[in-house]
């Protein structure tokens, strides 16, 4: 019950974390990660912009299914971008690079999963 009334704020924190982190650290993690720092950058804002999202849904008391839609949508493209992009790096990243992507991919995909799931509950206050 604690997870699924709170999937939202999760959802979009970690969005934040993950995209403020990459901001802020991209040179350090680009030469950590073995990928181009602008990859990171990219990645960062793509993360704030879809956290942004995100807290627009979990700040509101009543949320249309269309827009929780939208949101699983989101989710599964960027778990999709976060896998192929381990695909694409696999022989030039390090091993923590294409980690961080396939964890991303996993986490991300999982809240597809779960705001799928529980998508009517998420539509309701």
């Amino acid at each position: 019950m604690y997870l699924r009334r709170n999937l939202l704020w999760i959802d979009c924190i970690a969005g934040a974390l993950a995209g403020a982190t990459m901001l802020v650290l991209g040179g350090w993690l680009s030469e950590l990660y073995g990928v181009p720092c602008g990859l990171l950058l990219f990645m960062g804002a793509a993360n704030l912009l879809y956290a942004a999202y995100s807290f627009s849904l979990a700040a509101r008391t009543r949320r249309s299914t269309n827009l929780i839609l939208l949101l699983v949508l989101a989710n599964l493209a960027w778990a999709a971008v976060c896998a192929g992009l381990a695909v694409v790096f696999r022989d030039s990243a390090t091993p923590l690079g294409i980690a961080a992507l396939a964890v991303e991919a996993v986490f991300v995909g999982a809240l597809a999963c779960l705001e799928w799931r529980w998508r009517n509950q998420l539509s309701t206050p």
